[in-house]
């Protein structure tokens, strides 16, 4: 009986000293709590939609209930301050690179490469494929507007026989965009006019240039023009030339007369949830582009003092179908 009891100590003994790694180990996992995953977003410049995309994607991942640190970055509208960024998330080896336009998501592609390891998640780029975004490693979400579909609106309301467009030369959605337009135009039998610019502070400039050979203005998601739409806004205003903007973020305050597009906020939500999907082991490359083509992801608005003071009129059944309207210095949203 003693030999037993001295067998099942010493087992037990065995079990014990087996066993003590394991808790220290599970101990060391309790008291390091869950992974932290560091997230760096680069955008090309800080205006309304970009940073709604942001937000959009930041608030849906707050609700997944993964641990996340954000490094959020600026490049300012410089390619070579892009570049600098995505060393600089390769340094600190963040877990996921988001690109919030066209030329931060190609820097991150350039300098993560296709066999880094690293996800490069892109969101609002217009065409992934003209813009090399297709890798294992790459995922995300286009925000290819229905230009054709924007372009004949604008026509309708006012008549127009000539457009006019600004667009930067040197950023690939702006240059597919603005080719998109072209397009529309000729289709419609619209004469299109347009100015390049390399940066937001020759927009005032470009425009001022075809403001007298246009009756309407159209502006496309372009990142560099929309963040300088409030110049756009006042040379249209001074000219009495209607403006029509494909971001309807940045209308408030301003005397756009149309603007139809995507709610950004909702792009940065698609955006959140591939992130998600890539922390919780999807690979990047079995994503790819997403695109947006649900209706109620876009949004109508209608500044109708403007229009009064230009001399159109918005019909009523578009008025019904808008999401927001500025009526007598007051918006109303639906």
């Amino acid at each position: 009986m003693k030999k037993l009891q001295r067998s099942m100590l010493v087992a037990l003994t065995l079990l014990l000293v087996l066993a003590l790694p394991l808790l220290a180990e599970g101990t060391k996992e309790q008291a390091a709590g869950p992974k932290v995953y560091k997230i760096g977003t680069s955008k090309i410049v800080a205006h309304p939609a970009l940073d709604a995309a942001v937000q959009g994607m930041k608030d849906y991942l707050a609700t997944t209930g993964l641990t996340i640190t954000y490094d959020d970055q600026n490049a300012n509208g410089e390619i070579s301050t892009a570049s600098s960024i995505a060393q600089k998330f390769k340094s600190d080896k963040v877990d996921v690179a988001v690109g919030i336009a066209t030329p931060t998501a190609q820097a991150l592609a350039q300098v993560f490469g296709p066999t880094s390891g690293t996800p490069v998640i892109f969101s609002a780029v217009t065409d992934a494929d003209a813009a090399g975004l297709v890798a294992a490693n790459i995922a995300g979400v286009s925000d290819k507007n229905p230009v054709e579909e924007q372009i004949k609106l604008l026509i309708d309301i006012t008549g127009a026989k000539s457009i006019g467009n600004v667009y930067a030369s040197g950023e690939a959605n702006g240059v597919i965009l603005m080719e998109m337009a072209q397009a529309a135009c000729d289709k419609f039998g619209v004469e299109f006019v347009t100015a390049a610019v390399t940066n937001s502070s020759e927009v005032k400039m470009a425009t001022q240039s075809i403001i007298d050979r246009v009756d309407a203005v159209y502006i496309a998601t372009d990142n560099t023009v929309i963040s300088a739409l409030a110049s756009v806004d006042d040379v249209c205003t001074k000219a009495g030339k209607a403006l029509f903007s494909a971001d309807p973020s940045g209308m408030e305050g301003l005397n756009v007369m149309i603007s139809f597009g995507f709610d950004y906020y909702n792009i940065g939500v698609e955006t959140g949830m591939i992130v998600e999907k890539v922390l919780k082991g999807t690979p990047a490359g079995d994503i790819g582009t997403v695109y947006i083509t649900d209706p109620t992801k876009f949004e109508l608005w209608f500044n109708l003092d403007t229009a009064k003071t230009l001399g159109y009129t918005i019909p009523q059944s578009l008025q019904d179908a808008a999401a927001v309207l500025f009526k007598d210095g007051v918006k109303i949203t639906k």
